[in-house]
């Protein structure tokens, strides 16, 4: 069938041997071989959108799919959508409060404090507060989903997301760039964005998310637990 891929058997001129490819090389890989996959990926998360208080486990399920494309592992996309949106609601949830909330706070306590430190420099200090708040919460949240997805425990992945934030900051920062800022954008230049956001909107950005933080997670146990259903 065109939207399945057999894994049983290498495709043509594949040589099983090779050794695998690393960055760049295997990032286009991916591309290559889930394009399909990445455009109803896409599809599905904006029809989970809809009802808009859906939009947290459907974060997560994508994030949940891109993952298993970074793992090389075997993508039905519509039911491992569906299985991990039905099954893993609550931890989507929980990433989205855990992300969303202090980003909101810190970032409005930011532009609050910064826009009257002219007039009183004391306000500086809780605008460095907020700041590093926001900036400490755009950098785990890259490592959250991914540890999340890994079916790790909801407090330990809370606590390494943190720690992997602060330690492994490049990584993160990359991720987040991809994600957030090409989602911000897209929506500065909507409409002309209009069929981008609609194809590899979401899907893409966040396989680029995934892709830059797999060796950290690799290297700290993120997989552990991951589903290895083929």
């Amino acid at each position: 069938m065109f939207f399945k891929k057999d894994y049983a058997t290498p495709g043509p001129g594949v040589d099983p041997d090779a050794p695998e490819k690393t960055g760049a090389a295997r990032l286009g890989e991916i591309l290559s071989l889930e394009c399909v996959s990445l455009l109803k990926l896409n599809l599905l998360f904006l029809l989970s959108c809809v009802p808009v208080v859906t939009v947290p486990p459907a974060i997560f399920a994508m994030v949940h799919v891109v993952r298993r494309m970074v793992l090389d592992q075997t993508v039905d996309c519509g039911y491992h959508y569906r299985t991990a949106f039905r099954q893993h609601w609550k931890r989507g949830y929980l990433a989205f409060s855990c992300t969303a909330l202090p980003l909101v706070v810190s970032g409005y306590g930011a532009w609050y404090y910064l826009s009257g430190a002219a007039v009183q420099p004391l306000l500086l200090a809780p605008f460095t507060l907020c700041s590093t708040v926001f900036l400490v919460t755009i950098l785990a949240s890259a490592y959250l989903y991914g540890l999340l997805a890994a079916e790790r425990p909801a407090k330990e992945c809370l606590r390494l997301a943190l720690i992997l934030g602060v330690g492994r900051p490049l990584r993160a920062a990359l991720a987040a760039l991809s994600v957030y800022g090409t989602l911000a954008a897209a929506v500065l230049a909507f409409p002309i964005s209009a069929l981008y956001l609609l194809l590899i909107g979401f899907s893409v950005p966040c396989l680029l998310g995934s892709f830059f933080i797999r060796t950290v997670l690799k290297q700290f146990g993120g997989d552990r637990g991951e589903d290895q259903e083929n």
